[in-house]
């Protein structure tokens, strides 16, 4: 009788732990290493888009977006999961708004031509983590 309710406690803890440890999990947006790392990314893209003296380190940012993932992944996030964060309108607002933020606390303003260029060329200087996905032509 005790081994029965032992299986039984052991089935239903089994069930019930990994439900409960996704519904703990905070949205991928709150996981500060992961969502720094992917608006590095964005910058480093952002300012490669728009600056024509400034390449992107390609297969770095493609190493960078798949440790992310399988960081994200060893954290207990589904690959849909990280999906949804990178093609959500409202992440995308927030990349951009995080972004704007970044660039006026360095004495930068997104709107003004050449200061994303600017900040490119500063973070390529630094060797920051922005600026180790970029190249200077």
């Amino acid at each position: 009788m005790h081994l029965l309710r032992l299986t039984a406690f052991a089935a239903l803890f089994a069930t019930v732990l990994p439900a409960t440890l996704a519904a703990a999990k905070p949205p991928l947006r709150e996981v500060p290493e992961i969502a720094d790392g992917i608006f590095t990314i964005v910058v480093a893209n952002e300012i490669r888009r728009h600056c024509d003296d400034i390449n992107g380190r390609i297969f770095k940012g493609i190493g960078e977006i798949r440790r992310l993932r399988a960081r994200a992944n060893d954290l207990g996030y589904s690959d849909n999961e990280i999906r949804a964060v990178l093609d959500s309108d409202d992440e995308k607002e927030r990349m951009r708004a995080r972004g704007r933020t970044y660039m006026a606390q360095k004495g930068l303003n997104y709107d003004k031509p050449g200061d994303l260029c600017r900040l490119g060329r500063l973070e390529i200087q630094s060797n920051s983590a922005i600026g180790a996905l970029l190249k200077a032509n």
